[in-house]
């Protein structure tokens, strides 16, 4: 066996270009919030934090987990192919599992990091309290956990009776394309300091690029 052939979401002509575009559209964001996070840790020192140290590497294992999947989507769609070849399919699986256990390992690893920064703090209880802490938890168990192993155990525990290759495929993007995206929003959209030194860095650039176009302009 040399070749194998991926089954995709959709077989009818027409819906191509629509899948294009919707999984360009969100593998582009995905790329793109993941690395506005990174460039924020890097540059702002406020967050030269362990939290924001993982935060970080957890943005870019989900670039590297979603790129292990979604550009060679993208070329079958465009080219209006299916195949893989052996080698590829190989490579591809071990980059996959990789950076899924990565991500799982950066989330313990966060995890760990809260429980002892509230477990070992100076007026950190005052602020987390436990009613807030326990809602926090039960609405990650339910929401970052829920959404991640309840489709990935759908699709891989789920009987040869009532296994569905669309129904499965359609679960498959929820764990390998949608939860990677989701998570710059879940991580910045609430937190003030990587808002914060995401304003400041875009504001340096703007700064920057409007004294060189000054310079330029200069005879």
């Amino acid at each position: 066996m040399s070749e194998f052939l991926l089954l995709g979401l959709s077989e009818e002509p027409e819906l191509q270009p629509f899948l294009f575009g919707l999984f360009l559209s969100v593998y582009l964001l995905t790329v793109l919030g993941n690395v506005l996070i990174i460039l924020a840790t890097i540059s702002d020192s406020h967050l030269h934090t362990p939290m924001y140290f993982f935060l970080s590497n957890l943005s870019f294992a989900d670039i590297c987990f979603v790129s292990s999947t979604v550009p060679k989507m993208l070329v079958n769609i465009q080219k209006h192919s299916k195949v893989i070849t052996y080698a590829g399919c190989i490579t591809q699986m071990c980059f996959f599992i990789f950076f899924a256990g990565l991500d799982i390992f950066l989330l313990t690893v966060m995890a760990y990091d809260r429980f002892v920064a509230i477990c070992h703090p100076l007026h950190y209880m005052i602020i987390m309290n436990p009613r807030l802490c326990g809602l926090l938890v039960l609405a990650s168990w339910i929401m970052i956990v829920s959404l991640f192993y309840g489709t990935l155990l759908g699709v891989y525990l789920s009987s040869a009776a009532t296994h569905n290759s669309h129904s499965s495929a359609a679960a498959s993007v929820m764990y390998t394309v949608v939860t990677p995206m989701l998570n710059p929003f879940i991580y910045s959209l609430r937190n003030k300091d990587i808002k914060g030194a995401l304003g400041r860095f875009l504001k340096r650039k703007t700064t920057k690029g409007s004294i060189f176009l000054r310079l330029k302009k200069c005879p």
